[in-house]
């Protein structure tokens, strides 16, 4: 089986992390797509995170009835920060009979050259680039690169955050079961 793995902080999760996970594991090759919450990126600032096991939660919510995505809180036991390689090496010795790739925007990968031991990954896991507006694939850096034409929304966490804080609404940013159960828990206040 061929699983692809969308790591993110998912903080939280959003219509545009969804139509992602779900073009790539019906467009694709891939069998699966695995939304990893990650428990804390090395590369982002994590004062605004909010709790893993609450992201976690509202990652299962939204893809609840979706048969080929599957919530994965798989770094929740691996030392901090967490590092992809490290993740993929876990991974790899715990389901030694699957394929692991990696899907990314084109803005995350034009710095994979920033990642712990990215050298080792490029080599050893196909990476799944859907393209991102201003952030063009002009160097695979030695990867099996696939580049993707998936739908895009422009819509950030970080807006989220900021619309709920401020008591605004985000119907149709998150599913409608997230928002219930964001604002139920007062999250992001």
């Amino acid at each position: 089986m061929k699983i692809g793995l969308y790591f993110g902080s998912f903080n939280p999760i959003h219509t545009g992390h969804m139509i992602i996970a779900n073009f790539v594991a019906y467009h694709t090759d891939l069998d699966k797509v695995w939304l990893v919450v990650s428990p804390q990126n090395p590369l982002k600032p994590s004062a605004s995170l909010l709790n893993e096991h609450n992201r976690f939660h509202l990652v299962e919510l939204a893809i609840q009835d979706e048969p080929k995505l599957r919530a994965s809180n798989i770094e929740f036991s691996l030392p901090r920060p967490s590092f992809t390689v490290d993740t993929l090496a876990y991974l790899s010795e715990k389901f030694p009979t699957q394929e692991f790739a990696i899907i990314m925007g084109s803005d995350s990968f034009q710095n994979i050259t920033r990642w712990r031991n990215y050298q080792h990954i490029v080599r050893n896991y196909p990476i799944y680039v859907y393209k991102r507006p201003g952030h063009e694939i002009t160097e695979t850096y030695g990867a099996t690169v696939k580049i993707l034409e998936a739908p895009m929304l422009d819509i950030s966490a970080t807006d989220i955050r900021k619309w709920i804080k401020e008591g605004m609404s985000v119907r149709y940013m998150v599913p409608d079961n997230v928002a219930a159960y964001i604002a139920a828990n007062n999250y992001y206040k």
